[in-house]
């Protein structure tokens, strides 16, 4: 059942065996997990069914950093997530991701892939990629075109799968129809109280926008919110452990982390089209299941000391002949655009998030006829693109080729989310991050920059010029910006002192909180975070049937 919170028609108060606090991919996917089942779900979900900018707004808040990040536009609130701006891309961690390196401080999980992998299969099946095979670190499957080849102790080759749906849509009426599950859209959490001595969650305080108070008391709880949401929720639930809940050690909002990434230079070839063909993200009912990417090898990180990255060539369009930019403008003419709240909350956070080049803005032209003449002159450049196409070359020849760097973030815990002294239209205290990186997360870029643009200059014969950020020794601040990818700030860890929840993603010291999402992940390696959230869900949501059934024996 879904009900509008907002809307007052609801009891304030709700009674269940398990609370999930977030509607995103975490949170639907271990609600799904119950559907049937004899337990009863109340899911808690800040937004609505579509983006509101009146929701929105509760997740503004400021940076205090070197490095700026902005938490309003790089999150969503509403049902499904952040997801709803997502890309689709899918591929489990490696090992390698997993295990201690004794050149990344703090790094290594406490599980192994072996215990992920069982989950990795069933969240191929949530995220309805089909029976496409995967291993450790990446999917197998035939690609679209053949990929270049590499020394594999430098650079391979990992293929990623795209999920072509939404979780929100695609699981909405399964949870509305479910007689076990209740999901109250417009319900924020304002705190989790505790007992008195902090181990044990009583309830959910909750509230709306539009005034309404409320409670949800569980036997189990969990924090399903976001990488940053997650942290800041624990640091708000204070009325009784002045520190927050989970922070006896200082470690909530701790090793904050994203996936950096920055443009780390230029290459220029005969024919640059060979290099970004093989890794273009075709789109289509013909397109491929899987996509490859270029990143560094297992051999190289430990040989040269340094993170997980990858980097991925984007062709560079060179000046629009004539014929093909009246086609574009006709196209835009004849667009038609649903301007609703939802879309432009939508189109404004996702020109934010863009990370990569961008292209010549094409808008409508002023005069359709005017359009029209240009196409007729333009029909040669029209019928060469064709040419072009039956060919495999793109439609526009390319200048060149920016090459974009997508980095793992070493863990450090002086890069953390806290409590800033603004408040919200709920009168919380607003999250404020300081994002903050390593001299090894610059020593990765600099090392990796060179050896991409090096192997891939020398694979079409091409030229490569590193970018003057990572060329400029003095130059101090990197060039480089998140992709809303917010790790760890509730790390898991054995050691309460290194992490805030265990190896079954419960919370140290409480015995009945856990926390789902990629803030407890320990490292990030360099893949699509969404994919091992979800596997790590259902794993969680497997424990929590264990704790919450023997109730029902």
């Amino acid at each position: 059942m879904i009900i509008d919170y907002l809307g007052g028609a609801h009891p304030q108060d709700v009674e269940a065996d398990l609370c999930i606090i977030g509607a995103g991919a975490a949170g639907i996917a271990i609600a799904h997990s119950f559907i049937g089942s004899a337990v009863q779900v109340c899911l808690l979900e800040s937004g609505g069914l579509g983006g509101e900018q009146r929701s929105q707004a509760l997740c503004e808040g400021s940076s205090s950093g070197p490095i700026e990040f902005d938490p309003g536009t790089s999150r969503m609130r509403v049902f499904g997530g952040s997801c709803n701006l997502w890309g689709g891309g899918c591929i489990p961690l490696g090992d390698d991701d997993l295990k201690p390196r004794d050149w990344v401080p703090d790094s290594g999980w406490p599980i192994r892939y072996a215990e992920l992998e069982p989950y990795y299969a069933r969240a191929r099946s949530f995220c309805q990629l089909g029976d496409i095979a995967f291993t450790e670190g990446s999917f197998t499957a035939p690609t679209a075109r053949p990929v270049l080849s590499f020394d594999e102790d430098k650079l391979i080759n990992p293929l990623f799968a795209r999920c072509a749906i939404l979780f929100g849509d695609a699981y909405r009426d399964a949870l509305d129809r479910a007689p076990n599950i209740k999901v109250l859209l417009h319900a924020n959490l304002l705190e989790l109280l505790p007992s008195a001595d902090g181990a044990h969650v009583q309830e959910a305080v909750i509230a709306s926008l539009g005034g309404g108070r409320g409670r949800v008391r569980a036997r189990h709880y969990v924090l399903a919110s976001g990488g940053i949401e997650n942290a800041r929720l624990l640091l708000l639930s204070n009325s009784v452990v002045r520190e927050g809940l989970g922070n006896r050690h200082d470690v909530v909002g701790r090793y904050f982390m994203d996936h950096p990434s920055g443009t780390l230079g230029t290459l220029t070839a005969d024919e640059p089209h060979r290099i970004t063909r093989p890794y273009e993200r075709l789109r289509g009912k013909n397109a491929p299941s899987s996509f490859p990417e270029i990143a560094l090898s297992p051999v190289y990180q430990r040989t040269e000391r340094v993170l997980n990255g990858r980097v991925h060539p984007f062709g560079v369009e060179g000046p629009l002949p004539r014929g093909i930019r009246a086609l574009r403008e006709l196209r835009t003419a004849l667009r038609k655009t649903v301007l609703d709240e939802n879309a432009l909350l939508e189109a404004r956070l996702s020109e934010a998030l863009r990370n990569a080049p961008a292209g010549e803005v094409i808008t409508a032209p002023s005069s359709l006829g005017l359009t029209a003449l240009k196409l007729g002159l333009g029909m040669g450049d029209i019928a060469r693109a064709f040419v072009h196409k039956l060919t495999d070359r793109p439609a526009v020849s390319n200048s060149h080729v920016e090459l974009v760097g997508y980095f793992e973030q070493a863990p450090n815990p002086e890069s953390r989310i806290t409590l800033g002294e603004e408040t919200d239209a709920l009168g919380q205290r607003k999250v404020c991050v300081d994002w903050r990186l390593t001299p090894l997360d610059h020593r990765t870029y600099r090392r990796s920059a060179t050896l991409f643009g090096n192997e891939l200059a020398r694979a079409c014969n091409g030229h490569f010029a590193l970018a003057p950020w990572l060329a400029d020794p003095d130059h101090v601040k990197p060039e480089i910006h998140g992709t809303a990818h917010h790790i760890g700030t509730t790390r898991m860890s054995d050691d309460p002192t290194k992490g805030v929840v265990d190896r079954d993603c419960k919370v140290h010291g409480m015995d009945n909180l856990h926390v789902a999402g990629s803030s407890v992940f320990p490292t990030g390696g360099w893949a699509f975070p969404t994919f091992t959230i979800v596997a790590l869900s259902l794993r969680l949501a497997d424990e929590l049937r264990g704790l919450l059934m023997s109730g029902f024996l």
